[in-house]
């Protein structure tokens, strides 16, 4: 039989499980009350307060981000908004090719003062007739510099010199007798024709 003692005992671990369970189910209950309490007037104070918060935070970092204190950035300052193009023959600029130095010497420049150089080969029969629209079509790119080598493109290029006044002309050939221009020059092929032309080309652009 038990005794009292150990019924009293048994009475004790039952209270206490009871107790336990009770204290468990009230966690859910008050973890309901606690959400209904932010979905209430709470909730709408504290979402306010968060979003004053962001948007404060947001203002400070746009409005810092031009201060006084960023450096500028001087790098889209440093290109040159220039464009030189090279008139060749159908060999264009491979190794050996009459304009292979001129086209060197067009990417020296672009190097040194960020100068955009392109070439176009002018396809087809030689002749000035069949070079005048690839020159056209350089000039109406909006080429400021247009350097031309080959026979047929140096007479086509020296024959838009005039109809073109701001454009910057440079031809490879032997002197002649053709006149002169503000916007033309000339240079002579040779064993310097690459530090000629990028010399050329660096100084049409800085003069602008």
């Amino acid at each position: 039989m038990k005794t009292r003692r150990a019924w009293r005992a048994t009475e004790r671990e039952a209270a206490k499980r009871e107790a336990a369970e009770s204290g468990s189910a009230r966690i859910p209950g008050l973890l309901a009350a606690g959400a209904g309490a932010l979905r209430g007037r709470l909730g709408w104070a504290v979402a306010s307060v968060l979003v004053l918060v962001l948007g404060f935070v947001g203002v400070s970092l746009f409005a810092g981000s031009d201060g006084p204190g960023t450096p500028p950035d001087t790098r889209a300052r440093a290109y040159q908004d220039y464009d030189a193009c090279l008139l060749t023959d159908e060999r264009g600029i491979v190794t050996g090719a009459p304009a292979a130095p001129v086209w060197e010497g067009m990417q020296a420049a672009s190097l040194d003062k960020r100068i955009r150089v392109t070439f176009v080969p002018v396809m087809g029969e030689k002749s000035v007739e069949n070079a005048r629209p690839f020159l056209n079509g350089l000039v109406q790119r909006d080429c400021e510099i247009v350097v031309a080598s080959g026979a047929p493109q140096v007479a086509a290029a020296e024959a838009a010199v005039e109809k073109n006044p701001k454009v910057r002309f440079v031809t490879v050939g032997e002197a002649g007798g053709g006149a002169a221009h503000d916007n033309l020059v000339r240079v002579a092929p040779g064993a310097s024709l690459k530090d000629d032309i990028a010399a050329t080309v660096k100084r049409l652009a800085r003069e602008g």
